[in-house]
């Protein structure tokens, strides 16, 4: 792999850098991934009027800098067996951020967290099989981590996605 550098002077694609501007192109690529990721090279190049050799030149660059971070199946939480959904919001002592997203990270039924600027610090999706398991996961585990102030929890009664990309 290269070590393209971003504008920041930093490795391409590393957080808080930018890679420079995708053209019209690379957005409709993105498009099409984002709606399938296992759509072959020949049809991303036909949908998006381009040949396949710059189809695959483009999305090889953008995995190299990082726009494209990885593939992966989209799994609907309630078949699957995690039916019950919630966000929980955390207020932490400013210092601990990084070992509280550590521990975090290592809590089984977290989808998702992100750090926060505002009136909480941490926001985090919860998928569980049930509501025993969720009273479990942050009432035994997320407040039990050293640095975790207070938690506000919020149950998902049901969820969608835009209609529209951000890419088109």
């Amino acid at each position: 792999m290269s070590q393209e550098t971003g504008a920041g002077g930093g490795p391409a694609g590393v957080a808080g850098r930018s890679v420079g501007p995708l053209d019209e192109v690379d957005r409709r690529i993105l498009d099409e991934l984002v709606r399938d990721g296992r759509i072959s090279m020949r049809t991303l190049a036909e949908r998006v009027h381009v040949s396949r050799t710059n189809a695959y030149a483009r999305v090889e660059r953008l995995l190299r800098d990082g726009v494209i971070t990885g593939f992966r199946a989209q799994v609907a939480p309630e078949p699957a067996g995690l039916g019950t959904s919630a966000y929980i919001a955390l207020t932490i002592e400013q210092n601990t951020w990084r070992e509280v997203s550590a521990e975090l990270a290592r809590i089984r039924y977290i989808e998702h967290a992100a750090l926060l600027g505002g009136e909480h610090d941490v926001l985090a999706l919860v998928r569980a099989p049930d509501n025993a398991t969720l009273r479990d996961v942050v009432l035994g585990r997320v407040q039990s981590i050293a640095g975790v102030l207070s938690t506000r929890t919020w149950l998902v009664f049901e969820e969608f996605d835009g209609s529209l990309s951000p890419w088109q």
